[in-house]
């Protein structure tokens, strides 16, 4: 598997060889001693999720004593052979890779939110299990918000027509934006938008489940929209070149994974509203009440800087609480898509429940604002300097012994 710590990844430093780690080797001893590396925000003492990076005390003290004794190499006929990377891909081999045109970021250290077309054909229509966007400068891709348009063969002529990039500050409204970049039909009409099918955070992995559970139908005639491609502020004049990998399905899905967002922009409100004062540590909630039995597969807590700790739980009605995920030190930099091991049974009835805490105060090393400043969310402003509190629940109606099977896709 891929690693970020691999050529060409978002770490400081590869560690695919001996010299590598050696002569990085006290850098290693203070990350993994502060928890600092392997990023894992999540507390795995409260829930545990597929794929979680840590290390136990033992394994840490093991690299502590390796140090002391100058880094020994031991017997280096033992050296495993480097794993074989694709294209920068976590998921392995891609059957298709798609780029994404390049943008130009001006060195002004303002947000940029984009919208892009990325279109695509295909011979025939077909099934996938995965997409992964692969930012190809990650010291300005903060995240993206996808989704994917199916043409209508006889509808539309040309895939490529339109514009590729709308700057979502200049286009005053999304029709306007997306008859620009030709996401209409040749007629006019609208064609089908599936929703939220790839999306990117710092360290977060595409998804991808067993087969039948997830996926999507393809059409011949296709385009990725990446509804809101930000870019982070930046100092210096740079590019980005950007691809999306596509995986296909061995079985059509039988299971379509549906979602739903907590928090801002989403089905439930924030209590007290999302106004943090200057020189205030504030505690916030956001509570929903399910109507339906869910299984759920996935969930992606979302804050930004003044962040300082989230977790999430529901209440049944029985009085018992599921737990969901405890990030007791929130980072902004390391914001996943969190699995379980088995789908995760929530009754209906069940309450929901979010706790966020943030932090404006001069204490905050990631505060934006010196003096801090009031800052809200400003309805659902992506700005860095803004502030969110999310959690988007990925799901599928509950089916009798959904609890019992595993999400682990075995490739």
């Amino acid at each position: 598997m891929y690693t970020l710590s691999s050529p060409g990844q978002i770490a400081h430093f590869s560690l695919t060889t001996y010299e590598d780690v050696r002569s990085n080797a006290e850098k290693i001893l203070f990350t993994v001693q502060n928890r600092l590396m392997p990023p894992w925000p999540a507390d795995p003492h409260y829930t545990e999720f597929l794929g979680q990076n840590i290390l136990t005390e033992q394994e840490i003290q093991w690299i502590q004593r390796w140090v002391e004794d100058k880094c020994p190499i031991g017997d280096s006929s033992k050296i495993p052979a480097l794993p074989t990377y694709y294209s920068s891909s976590f998921l392995g081999k891609p059957d298709l890779t798609i780029p994404v045109k390049p943008i130009f970021i001006p060195g002004n250290y303002e947000d940029r939110f984009l919208l892009i077309k990325v279109p695509f054909e295909v011979p025939k229509d077909s099934f996938i299990r995965a997409v992964e966007f692969v930012p190809g400068n990650t010291k300005v891709v903060h995240h993206v918000n996808g989704d994917m348009v199916r043409f209508e063969t006889d509808l539309k002529k040309n895939v490529n027509d339109g514009a590729y990039v709308s700057d979502m500050k200049l286009d005053s409204t999304i029709g306007l934006a997306y008859k620009n970049i030709g996401i209409l039909h040749d007629d006019g009409s609208y064609p089908t938008l599936v929703k939220s099918v790839v999306n990117y955070l710092p360290g977060v992995i595409a998804q991808q489940y067993p087969d039948g559970i997830g996926g999507w139908k393809i059409h011949q005639k296709n385009a990725f929209l990446l509804a809101d491609l930000h870019y982070g502020p930046s100092v210096e004049e740079t590019w980005d070149s950007s691809f999306i990998h596509i995986f296909y399905a061995r079985v059509p899905p039988q299971r379509p994974i549906k979602e739903f967002q907590m928090g801002t922009l989403g089905v439930s409100g924030i209590e007290p509203p999302l106004v943090l004062l200057p020189n205030k540590v504030q505690t916030h909630y956001s509570r929903y009440t399910l109507p339906n039995d869910i299984s759920v597969l996935t969930i992606n807590p979302h804050m930004h800087l003044l962040g300082k700790s989230f977790k999430a739980y529901a209440l049944k009605p029985d009085g018992d609480t599921i737990r969901m995920i405890s990030i007791p030190r929130w980072d902004f930099n390391w914001q996943y898509f969190y699995t379980f091991p088995k789908m995760l049974h929530i009754p209906a009835g069940s309450t929901i429940v979010m706790e966020g805490v943030f932090d404006n105060t001069p204490e905050n090393p990631l505060n934006p604002f010196h003096p801090p400043q009031t800052i809200r969310d400003n309805n659902g402003s992506m700005k860095t300097t803004d502030e969110m509190f999310q959690l988007i629940i990925s799901y599928l109606p509950y089916q009798k012994g959904d609890e019992n099977i595993s999400l682990k896709r075995e490739n």
